[in-house]
């Protein structure tokens, strides 16, 4: 499965990204903004991701590219039927050109569309603020606040979490 916008290829992940991607996340910057990526973050430990990934283990899960290149990485996790919860991360030389936002819209009308699911949830520590960003642009609704582990920092941090409920995304920019 493949999803194309403007510029990015969203594709599944591949043995052979686990280099590209343990030098991207690897990054304590993107690595301490995730809850279950490492710093330092080796390439046989994304391999092992990479291989769970394919397995089906990780929920939906997909690779950011642009021109051939992988950027980031994508993806839901189910929580039942109705709902699921998303994640992504972009590698710091891609920050600040709006391919968080491209990628993440694609991925809500991706899973509206894909699973049906009644709502979406995501989070970011609270020291995210790029990330508050994306999560701003796409009509998300606060839900909380709440301490989740962070592998990269050794430590829980705190998490601000969100809803996006299809009916809204749906009046809204789904529309579009």
């Amino acid at each position: 499965m493949t999803i194309r916008t403007p510029r990015l290829l969203l594709r599944a992940v591949e043995h052979g990204d686990a280099e590209r991607i343990a030098l991207l996340a690897g990054d304590y910057d993107v690595a301490s903004m995730t809850g279950t990526i490492p710093h330092p973050y080796s390439e046989q430990q994304a391999a092992e991701w990479i291989a769970s990934a394919l397995a089906g283990e990780e929920g939906v899960v997909f690779a950011i590219t642009t021109a051939g290149a992988l950027i980031g990485c994508t993806g839901y996790r189910a929580f039942g039927g109705d709902h699921a919860e998303l994640g992504y991360w972009i590698g710091k030389p891609y920050w600040g050109r709006g391919y968080a936002s491209e990628a993440v819209r694609a991925l809500i009308i991706h899973a509206f569309e894909k699973d049906g699911f009644d709502y979406l949830t995501v989070g970011h520590f609270t020291d995210n603020l790029a990330s508050a960003r994306v999560i701003a642009k796409f009509g998300f609704v606060p839900e909380g606040r709440e301490a989740r582990d962070c592998a990269a920092r050794g430590a829980r941090a705190y998490c601000l979490t969100y809803r996006l409920d299809r009916a809204a995304a749906l009046a809204g920019f789904l529309r579009s």
